[in-house]
């Protein structure tokens, strides 16, 4: 697989981009498997999250291959989380556990107990891991739970909120979490077609609408809030909620989103098993 150039253009006001589809140089016999989400570290390095061994995947800023690893131990491939110090947090989804690895895949926590699912409790089937300015992790437990669970920096669990439901701090399938620099809980309530926020105890804030099933969430250094959805597009929030751009710049739906340090972004196509990437244009070029 080589870096492909669709031409195409997609974006509004200040978040317009070029399209790069397929992203990502595989040494000579390698291919891709389902690619379920996609993460940035601190170098830019990014790293592919995929139902293949190796499930982890890490290419350059360019987009050269540089290692893979996780086999055996990340069975199920599902959400991925770079912290600033560049440990990574993985959902190992069917297996019912969050697992925190080094930069170089040697795991150092694990929250759940592997091949164990739990009812209301950590965790069944999760979906998606992010972590607060203060070290708590906070899972999106997606598949059976439909619940928000907390723990501290060490994995000492704190608290659940949620639940199955319609209303406020209730979820149908929450797929995707982040923390804000604002220590916000945003959470990609799927299939209520909504993004709930919440404090780090579990108040309820608020929700946002206009979204048909959002799969992602990510929000950039300045606050600026992207959500994919199904239809599929991806869709900018400022950090107050107002909808400063949309767009449909893929053809299948990014199951995973992420940025790096340049304002681009890296989308994970899970149904068409690789990953685009959107070359930020400089505002008014």
């Amino acid at each position: 697989m080589a870096n492909g150039r669709s031409g195409l253009v997609v974006g509004t006001g200040d978040y317009v981009y070029d399209v790069i589809s397929p992203w990502g140089v595989l040494p000579a016999g390698m291919t891709l498997g389902i690619v379920s989400h996609v993460a940035v570290d601190s170098r830019d390095r990014v790293y592919f999250y995929q139902r293949k061994n190796p499930p982890v995947l890490v290419f350059d800023a360019d987009g050269n291959f540089l290692t893979g690893w996780g086999d055996g131990r990340l069975r199920d491939a599902h959400g991925i989380y770079i912290g600033p110090d560049d440990h990574i947090f993985v959902c190992n989804r069917d297996e019912h556990e969050v697992v925190k690895l080094t930069p170089d895949g040697k795991v150092v926590l694990t929250l759940g107990q592997r091949g164990r699912p739990a009812l209301r409790a950590p965790f069944n089937h999760p979906a998606d891991v992010a972590v607060a300015r203060n070290g708590d992790i906070y899972v999106a437990d997606g598949y059976g739970n439909s619940s928000v669970h907390r723990f501290s920096a060490e994995g000492k669990y704190l608290q659940t909120w949620g639940g199955p439901g319609l209303g406020r701090a209730q979820f149908t399938t929450p797929h995707g979490i982040w923390v804000d620099t604002r220590d916000r809980i945003f959470v990609a309530d799927r299939e209520n077609n909504r993004v709930q926020l919440f404090s780090p105890e579990g108040d309820f804030y608020g929700e946002w609408g206009d979204l048909h099933k959002p799969m992602d969430i990510y929000i950039d250094p300045g606050g600026t809030v992207y959500v994919t959805d199904q239809i599929p597009r991806i869709t900018m929030f400022s950090p107050d909620g107002q909808m400063l751009a949309r767009g449909r710049p893929v053809d299948a739906g990014a199951h995973g989103v992420w940025g790096d340090s340049r304002g681009n972004l890296y989308l994970a196509e899970m149904r068409l098993t690789q990953v685009t990437k959107l070359v930020r244009r400089a505002p008014g070029r």
